[in-house]
């Protein structure tokens, strides 16, 4: 029914989203990976949709690309998982991370995932393994440059155990948010780079 909404986001928040198109604001739930990889408040973005129509409820689940939905929609395919059980596994772990786990056949580290357990992670990996596939030339995730002068807060994040390319995703928002705070920009380069570690953190906590 719905494929898609493009308009102004005007709220996030932890697994929701809210866009206006046109004068009609949308409530979306949306997974915390996604909505890491969606525009700051007050930017226009187009986000792809999976409406879920039941006798007792109506809910709008959104994207952040047409891969991300697919990785979602495959997880409804797995016996015991809904909607908001995706939408669980999906914030605690990025798509690509997901995808390596399952083709590595690493059930100590699927059972780990919040929302997933012993059970479901013998179902995902019976159902999914070899079949997850991640496009990175499609993907609309912001991705920060390897010779961005910034990088060295990934490197540092990464050796913490944080997800390497979501903090990537992270840092690369928060530049675009900061380089337009004029206190950010007159600090030094140690100063910009100790401000965003400690921003990431937060964000990704």
């Amino acid at each position: 029914m719905f494929n898609s909404l493009t308009g102004i986001i005007t709220g996030k928040f932890p697994k929701q989203v809210f866009i206006d198109t046109n004068g009609v604001e949308w409530d979306l739930c949306v997974p915390d990976s996604n909505l890491d990889m969606l525009p700051p408040v007050g930017n226009e973005a187009k986000v792809f949709t999976w409406l879920q129509h039941t006798d007792q409820l109506m809910a709008l689940y959104g994207f952040a690309s047409a891969e991300e939905r697919s990785v979602f929609l495959d997880l409804l395919k797995v016996d015991g998982v809904g909607p908001k059980g995706a939408v669980k596994i999906m914030s605690a772990v990025s798509s690509a991370r997901l995808m390596d786990v399952l083709e590595k056949g690493d059930l100590e580290m699927l059972e780990k995932i919040p929302g997933v357990g012993k059970k479901t992670a013998g179902k995902m990996m019976l159902t999914l393994k070899g079949k997850l596939k991640i496009s990175e030339e499609n993907s609309s995730v912001i991705r920060l440059s390897s010779a961005s002068p910034y990088s060295d807060v990934v490197t540092s994040l990464a050796s913490m155990g944080y997800d390497k390319r979501l903090v990537e995703q992270k840092v690369a928002q928060l530049i675009e948010v900061l380089t337009n705070e004029p206190d950010f920009a007159g600090k030094s380069q140690k100063e910009r780079e100790d401000i965003l570690f400690r921003r990431v953190i937060v964000e990704l906590a």
